[in-house]
């Protein structure tokens, strides 16, 4: 028996609807997949963290820009002396000790030789000791330069500390402007408000103001731990340059001479302590 036209068009037509569905259902994940493989989510969460970052500058005002550039101005100073003193090389004294030797072997040629070969800074005080001490025998006028050129060295070292000072010391003070002006306009906030008043309003405000002193600490913070640590470096040099002086002015006292200074300096020191009885 021979079926009807039409059920043989709707029979024909049936399984080409079925696999258009199905190809359509399975286009579905592959379409999710290219999504998630196009990293949008991290795009995202970058632009809420700029939003965030920006929305911060924003409730902080002037202030918290103002902090923003003084940290950078930090940053880059501090390295900026790192880099320093990695060029001066100020641990890296093994010149320093040979020229010495050679000075007190009295081999002024080799000792200079030896400290033009490194940039500390200790070397360019010697070099202009030891060669007014080859040619003249005035210590008075030769130690009045050596100071000279070690003052020199030494405000050479400690340059731009001045600029971590006022950063340091500026940075709370700041913070603390920023958050009094920020309780100011909560507290009109407040007055504004009149009978209807919202605890939130001023609870926000007050967070608002204290982001300030916030931001203001934490610039502070690590400058100055950064400067006290240039600072320490700066005094330990000082210390390295008088040391070096000292043993080239006293080249000349004889191993009697030195022992005898020693006691002399036992002597006087055990009569500083008292007797017990």
């Amino acid at each position: 028996m021979s079926l009807p036209p039409y059920l043989l068009l709707t029979n024909a037509v049936t399984p080409e609807a079925s696999i258009t569905s199905a190809a359509l259902e399975s286009s579905t994940p592959i379409l999710d997949t290219s999504v998630e493989a196009s990293g949008l989510p991290t795009a995202t969460a970058e632009l809420i963290d700029v939003a965030q970052l920006s929305s911060l500058i924003e409730t902080g005002g002037p202030v918290i820009i103002i902090l923003a550039i003084m940290s950078i101005i930090a940053m880059s100073v501090f390295l900026l002396k790192c880099t320093q003193f990695l060029w001066f090389g100020l641990e890296r004294k093994k010149k320093v000790i040979k020229a010495l030797q050679h000075w007190h072997e009295d081999k002024t040629e080799d000792a200079l030789l030896t400290l033009s070969d490194t940039k500390n800074p200790i070397a360019r005080v010697l070099e202009v000791a030891m060669l007014l001490k080859s040619k003249s025998d005035n210590d008075e006028l030769i130690k009045e330069e050596v100071l000279r050129v070690a003052k020199r060295q030494l405000a050479s070292a400690r340059s731009h500390h001045r600029i971590l000072e006022v950063i340091a010391t500026l940075s709370p003070l700041l913070g603390l402007l920023g958050t009094v002006l920020g309780m100011i306009v909560a507290f009109q906030s407040l007055q504004s408000a009149g009978a209807a008043v919202d605890p939130s309003v001023l609870s926000g405000g007050i967070w608002e103001a204290l982001l300030t002193t916030a931001a203001g600490l934490i610039v502070a913070i690590p400058t100055v731990l950064g400067l006290n640590w240039l600072e320490q470096k700066v005094e330990n040099l000082k210390l390295n340059i008088e040391d070096a002086m000292t043993q080239v002015f006293t080249s000349n006292l004889t191993k009697e001479e030195v022992s005898q200074s020693v006691q002399l300096q036992d002597v006087s020191d055990s009569q500083k302590i008292p007797a017990c009885a």
